[in-house]
């Protein structure tokens, strides 16, 4: 029984040797073996590795893609030196170990927080270069990668890479907010009138048009309706001519008739005539006739 239990201790206590010699390295891990507090070793590759137990000690560090987030909203300068409130976001990862652990530590926290300060710094100059309208829309994409080549080449110095910066949002302050509002209302008013301005333009250019046409048809019907009474006339007076030459003295009594019916159209019509005036010839007479 006594053999037995110390083969027992004696496996627990190669389990433990076995244990503080050997570690494993994850493939979202890189690995640092520190001996007396100095880098001896950094393992960036995923496996079963090795140390000496008591002496050295090993540091993990996650090699994924971090992010940090704006606690709150940052004040930038425009060109006009109007304030935006900028949101952003940064995707960040340890691309060497060493460096990180001894430029900031190790210590995730730290390197964010200079991170930060460059992004922030770089919005800052950037910003300043560029009207409201350019942060905005403009040349949003243009300012977020130059921001994030610059910030990577700080960042590079201690040991960590930036691989994103993203701006979640850009508003404007209230005092800006409102400059803005009244300069668009101003654009829109004038578009506005510069549309008014153009279309009573264009109306009274086709009222114009459409009188001229007016005048025009009316010119044409008037000229064709006159053509055609003289036309009517010249029928008529040939008919005339014919009646008349056909039987003269049927022609002067329906014209003496026609003179009656128009003369005496009204009850108060007057008429001052001497009594042998021919007008009565067939008056007193409805049958004369020449000689007879």
């Amino acid at each position: 029984m006594n053999r037995v239990g110390g083969m027992v201790i004696g496996a627990l206590v190669a389990l433990l040797l076995l244990n503080s010699v050997m570690f494993t390295v994850d493939q979202r891990q890189a690995a640092l073996v520190r001996q007396f507090g100095e880098v001896v070793q950094v393992y960036a590759e995923p496996g079963l590795k090795f140390k000496i137990p008591l002496i050295q000690n090993v540091l993990f560090f996650d090699r994924r893609i971090l992010t940090n987030d704006a606690r709150q909203a940052e004040s930038f300068l425009t060109a006009e030196k109007k304030n935006v409130l900028v949101d952003s976001f940064i995707k960040w990862r340890v691309i060497n170990a060493q460096q990180f652990y001894v430029s900031v530590g190790g210590d995730e926290e730290r390197a964010a927080t200079r991170i930060r300060q460059a992004v922030n710094d770089g919005l800052r100059a950037e910003f300043g270069k560029r009207t409201v309208h350019d942060v905005v829309s403009g040349q949003r994409d243009q300012i977020m990668k130059l921001i994030q080549q610059k910030a990577d080449v700080d960042a590079r110095k201690i040991g960590v890479e930036v691989v994103d910066v993203r701006l979640k949002r850009v508003d404007l302050s209230d005092e800006v907010s409102v400059s803005v509002y009244g300069r668009m209302e101003a654009e829109r008013k004038r578009d506005a009138n510069d549309a008014r301005a153009t279309g009573a333009a264009e109306a009274e250019k086709i009222r114009a048009d459409a009188d001229k046409q007016k005048d025009i048809i009316i010119a044409e019907a008037y000229r064709e309706a006159e053509r055609i009474k003289g036309e009517g006339d010249a029928q008529a007076s040939a008919i005339y001519a014919a009646a008349y030459g056909r039987n003269p003295e049927f022609y002067a009594f329906y014209r003496s008739m026609q003179a009656y019916r128009e003369s005496f159209r009204n009850k108060n019509d007057l008429m001052v005539l001497e009594p042998s005036s021919d007008f009565f010839k067939y008056m007193k007479n409805p049958r004369a006739s020449g000689g007879k």
